[in-house]
């Protein structure tokens, strides 16, 4: 009997074996994700297409002669490939951004005046008491993203039901019946943290509009302050019982009379609505590519999760530009890295799953992307991607349990298995 259960379990395991195996499909595929190599040569190109080459001796330039706007443009890029690192290094490089610091004496003041409390603790109790926050976010930030993604649950158990995304595209009409982002979704959707914040929120049961001017190429700063908030206004009217989330970039948020742009979208709200929104910064005090670039405050700090500072009357520090403010600043720490990828990126019920490809014949360096089973890889926006220069370089995702699809593609040949994340 013995002999026959040992046979029994052997089979057993060489079947289960025998199922785990993936099966590895060679695929068409074309991506607008750009490797890293692409984006270096587009860096150092003769200026031409986006701007005047003829006008562009007028630009600042760094150094090397490069135009300044390149490495902004460099760094929407990587951060759309979901290569935070390099896009923290070509923003920093566009914004000639320089080191400066605190006093000793400035620290231990700072120190003594604030203290410090969890940022999503003490925004979702702010939020019991409010209709409408308004969140910002650098383009480029990816992490900014993942904040407002991990505020969406109990955001909604507090009665936010409805999400509006600047980068919205008003053509994707079916965004709240697919129920996940696709490529036309908007720009920075494409990026995959901003697409799991989409498509987090839409499987919580938040309502998605779009709010941005529907003629952007044509608009001015104080017309497209007006038309976003216009459109705002409008939804807040259809549903006036209901409470709002809106995610913007940079200042748009800005409450009082903004030193450039006169009245925001969000100080136009007000004009128009007369409601009081909950503002809330989280561009300001966000880290730089190295830690020496950091804002002097937030390095003061020396924090270890999102913060907020209050001051000895318990008021939150704000975050101020000339006349104009937003109610919170949220203080972010600086990330840390495990195979050259944010330990964030496996927080939040995300696991850190090895990518294998040494059984793959390919050609490096390739792009790793994964995308939810179901959902139609030629259009959606991935889940994870990561760009692996060699095979003998670790591949690493962020996935939550579930059935995903896996491209591995260098531009010219592509494959395709399936990974089930238990």
């Amino acid at each position: 009997m013995k002999q026959t259960f040992y046979a029994l379990t052997i089979i057993l395991l060489l079947n289960s074996c025998k199922e785990q195996k993936r099966v590895i499909e060679k695929i068409n595929f074309i991506t607008e994700y750009k490797f890293s190599s692409e984006i270096e040569k587009e860096i150092l190109k003769e200026s031409s297409g986006h701007f005047d080459v003829s006008s562009s001796h007028t630009m600042p330039k760094d150094e090397k002669g490069v135009p300044l706007w390149k490495y902004q443009q460099a760094a929407s890029e990587y951060s759309k490939k979901g290569d935070y690192k390099n896009a923290l290094i070509q923003w920093d490089l566009a914004m000639r951004t320089k080191e400066k610091n605190f006093t000793k004496i400035q620290i231990d003041s700072i120190n003594l005046k604030y203290s410090k409390v969890n940022a999503n603790d003490y925004i979702i109790e702010q939020a019991k008491n409010n209709q409408v926050i308004i969140i910002n976010e650098a383009h480029h930030n990816s992490f900014h993203r993942v904040f407002t993604k991990s505020l969406l649950k109990e955001l909604f158990d507090n009665g936010y039901t409805n999400l509006g995304l600047e980068t919205l595209n008003y053509q994707d009409s079916l965004i709240n019946i697919r129920k996940y982002p696709n490529q036309t979704t908007g720009t920075y959707s494409k990026e995959p943290q901003f697409g799991n914040l989409v498509r987090t929120a839409l499987e919580i049961g938040y309502t998605l509009f779009p709010y941005e001017t529907k003629v952007f190429e044509n608009s001015t700063t104080e017309s497209r302050e007006k038309e976003q908030a216009k459109n705002i206004q409008n939804v807040i009217e259809s549903k006036p019982n209901e409470k709002f989330l809106i995610h913007c970039g940079y200042d748009h948020n800005l409450e009082g009379i903004h030193p450039a742009w006169g009245n925001t979208m969000a100080s136009r709200l007000i004009e128009y609505t007369g409601i009081n929104p909950l503002t809330i910064n989280q561009v300001k005090y966000s880290e730089g590519s190295k830690r020496e670039f950091n804002n002097p405050l937030l390095k003061s700090l020396d924090i270890k999760e999102s913060t907020i500072i209050l001051d000895q009357d318990e008021k939150p520090y704000k975050y101020e530009r000339g006349e104009s403010w937003t109610d919170i600043a949220v203080f972010h720490p600086n990330t840390e890295y495990v195979n050259n990828r944010p330990t964030w990126l496996f927080k939040n019920g995300n696991q850190n799953i090895p990518i294998a490809l040494t059984d793959i014949e390919i050609t490096f360096p390739v792009m790793v992307l994964a995308f939810k089973k179901g959902e139609d890889i030629n259009i959606a926006v991935p889940i994870d991607i990561t760009e692996v220069k060699s095979k003998t370089e670790n591949c690493n995702l962020g996935l939550k349990k579930g059935k995903y699809e896996i491209i591995v593609t260098n531009g010219e040949q592509s494959f395709k298995f399936e990974q089930n994340v238990k």
